[in-house]
């Protein structure tokens, strides 16, 4: 397994960023974001890995298949964020740190998106930085295990 290989989870209608309440999410499609987030790791020298599904077991299964080959995901699960107890049981599994990032402040929106159901197995929640949250949430992990192994 590669020590600096992280896998990049993206859940429902992310696919319609950059169309999509434009007002909340911005105008960048799922392909620049992930040009953005591809760049940073570019800059420390980590190799991603990019996964995007509208099906939560899809989700799962690729969650699942991580264990092994990455050291760690930075997840935007979208709506399933706020239900999905497989989604949660899936990262409890895979004993892999796991950081949970928003475009938008979940904590400014509706009543029910202010719950999370993945956070508690999660190392850190980063939301309301708009396409910035992933690059926030890829630096916190990449710290948390380079600090992991300055340990080792």
């Amino acid at each position: 397994m590669g020590s600096r290989r992280i896998a990049i989870i993206n859940g429902p209608n992310l696919n319609m960023l950059g169309r999509r309440e434009v007002g909340i999410y911005g105008e960048k499609n799922l392909d620049q974001i992930c040009d953005e987030i591809r760049h940073e790791g570019e800059k420390y020298d980590i190799s991603l890995d990019f996964f995007q599904s509208n099906v939560e077991g899809f989700i799962v299964d690729y969650i699942h298949s991580c264990v092994g080959k990455v050291r760690g995901i930075v997840i935007n699960a979208g709506a399933f964020t706020h239900y999905s107890i497989a989604l949660r049981d899936a990262i409890s599994a895979v004993r892999l740190p796991v950081v949970e990032v928003h475009i938008s402040n979940i904590y400014k929106r509706e009543a029910f998106r202010h719950v999370s159901f993945i956070a508690p197995v999660c190392l850190g929640q980063i939301c309301g930085f708009g396409s910035y949250s992933y690059i926030l949430g890829l630096r916190a992990l990449m710290e948390t295990l380079d600090e992991a192994d300055r340990e080792c």
